[in-house]
Order: C-alpha cells, then sequence, then structure tokens
C-alpha cells in the first residue's frame, strides 16, 4: 500500500488500489468546503467558504470562480434534478442554483424564526433536503455576516422543497455539521465538532435510525474522531464511513471499527465520491482540494 494509507483492519485492503496516490488538483483557497461532482463534464464544484467564494475544477480547464461573494457557502449538494443545492452561512438559508443560474432562497426560517447557519445538506433519495444548522455563521466572523441567534438550539431539520415543511428531526446533538445516509437510507449519520469552540465538547459522529423516513430514534455515538473533529462525511456502496478529521479521511466499517486512514498533509473539511464510476474520492482540506482512486464507490448520484 502506498504511505498516504494507514491499514487498522485486513477490510481495508479491498477498498484501496494497490498504487493508488493522493493527487492535489488545486490550492489558493482559504478554507475549501463542500465538494461537489458534477459528472456531465467531469468537474468538481467546491466553497472557499471562509474566502467566501465558489470554486470549480476540471482537468481539462483548471481552477475558476464561480461566485464571488458566495454569501459564505459551505456544503453543495445536487437535487433530483440536477441543480446545485447548498448551505449559505451568511444569508442563514438553503438556496439553489436554478436553470437559468439565479441562486433562489429555498427556506430560511423555522416557526417563523431564523436559521442559524446551516453547513452542511443531504438530499434524499425522495427528494427532501437533510440540513445541519451550527451557529458558526453567527459566531465566528470569517464564516457568515454575524447577528443574533434566534433558534433555540442547533438541529438537523427536514424540508421538503415541494411543499415548503420544515421539521426539526435530530435535537439533541451540541454542534450538527456533516451528515450522510447508510445506502439503504435506514440510518443517518451526523458528526458533531462542538470541541472545535466548546472547552471538552463533542467530537464524535451519531447515528440514528430513520423511522418512515420521516424522523429518528436510537441515537447514538458510532465513533469519536480523533485527532481533531469531524466535519464532513460520506458513505460507500457497501456501508463503510468516510470521514474527515485534522490528520487523514478516516474510514470505519459499519460496525463501527476504523479501518484506516486516508492521510492528507492539510487538514481535512469535507469530501465527495465522483468520478465517471463514482469511485474517485474528492478531498477539501485546509487551502486545497485532493483526490484519489478508490475501490469502492461512493452512494450519492
Amino acid at each position: 500500500m502506498p504511505e498516504t494509507i494507514e491499514i487498522y483492519d485486513d477490510r481495508l485492503r479491498a477498498l484501496v488500489h494497490q498504487d493508488a496516490s493522493l493527487q492535489k488538483l488545486a490550492t489558493d483557497a482559504v478554507h475549501s468546503e463542500g465538494p461537489v461532482y458534477f459528472h456531465e463534464d467531469d468537474s468538481l464544484v467546491w466553497s472557499d467558504a471562509h474566502g467566501n467564494r465558489l470554486l470549480r475544477w476540471s482537468a481539462s480547464d483548471g481552477v475558476s470562480v464561480l461566485r464571488d461573494p458566495s454569501d459564505y457557502q459551505s456544503g453543495n449538494y445536487r437535487d433530483l434534478e440536477g441543480r446545485l443545492v447548498a448551505c449559505s452561512s451568511g444569508l442563514r438559508a438553503i438556496i439553489r442554483r436554478d436553470r437559468d443560474g439565479q441562486w433562489k432562497v429555498l427556506v430560511d426560517r423555522y416557526q417563523g424564526k431564523r436559521l442559524n447557519s446551516p453547513n452542511d445538506l443531504v438530499v434524499k433519495s425522495d427528494g427532501k433536503i437533510w440540513f445541519t444548522d451550527p451557529p458558526y455563521g453567527i459566531t465566528e466572523p470569517n464564516q457568515g455576516y454575524g447577528g443574533e441567534q434566534e433558534q433555540p438550539g442547533c438541529f438537523v431539520y427536514r424540508f421538503d422543497p415541494g411543499t415548503g415543511e420544515i421539521d426539526a428531526i435530530v435535537t439533541d446533538i451540541m454542534r450538527p455539521n456533516g451528515l450522510a445516509f447508510s445506502p439503504d437510507e435506514n440510518l443517518l449519520y451526523v458528526s458533531d465538532t462542538a470541541a472545535f469552540n466548546i472547552p471538552d465538547g463533542p467530537h464524535h459522529i451519531r447515528v440514528y435510525e430513520v423511522v418512515n423516513g420521516r424522523r429518528v430514534t436510537n441515537g447514538s455515538v458510532f465513533a469519536v474522531i480523533d485527532p481533531g473533529q469531524p466535519d464532513g462525511l460520506r458513505v460507500d456502496e457497501y456501508g463503510n464511513i468516510f470521514t474527515s478529521s485534522q490528520d487523514s479521511v478516516q474510514v470505519y466499517a459499519p460496525d463501527g471499527n476504523r479501518l484506516g486512514k486516508i492521510l492528507v498533509p492539510e487538514t481535512c473539511a469535507n469530501l465527495t465520491f465522483g468520478g465517471v464510476k463514482r469511485d474517485r474520492l474528492f478531498i477539501t482540506a485546509g487551502t486545497s482540494l485532493y483526490a484519489i482512486d478508490l475501490n469502492t464507490r461512493g452512494v450519492q448520484r
């Protein structure tokens, strides 16, 4: 195995190419976040979250700026129609880029009060958007426009863009950040990054059972991430969890055992699967964008 891989469980060997190497694709961001892949032109869009820009990379065109300023976009995903949906920490909203290129606010309130600062999101197979809402765009000067927190806590929400219905689904996490569903969508994984600025705060991933696609139950700690905190995470076709951490992308089996690490020279913030076969892992870390080819494919399409 290459030096970029640390193996703690032999199950990791089946997931990584024997000669796989980490490639740096781009740099010069202030803080890279929220990667999302576009198969139509084999490109990758990601947020320079602290630089208040939205960036694009492709092998043929290099790096370009898609949006500046971006209202502190963070997590990005695609809906069932292929449109880009995103978390705007600045607008304290979930936003979408429509076919005409215009950005539209989908939701920015819950029970009549402004959201904190949406951070990451996923689109479920039924088209509903699940997103996390920590306060970082309010509390951190390089992540939003500030303001007052109006919500009583930091929750994971389920939003129906068809009806406008929004519900607080997970309410027992201090600072919810990244999230991902298991391949059958019966489990929801959510990272808690409270240790970022709360002494002795949690730095773990919690897992919940999903009931009828609308609520969760039986929450428990899936894995404590060290060093650093878990931020963005993704799940492969076998249910393995790939999570960011301070020194690497850490890989966990569905049973909670850590299989190993993909070492990255900068602090990892987020990741996504892409490539023609969905077997290329793109990693946003520090100021840069990295990629490594794997022997497994991501769940998201």
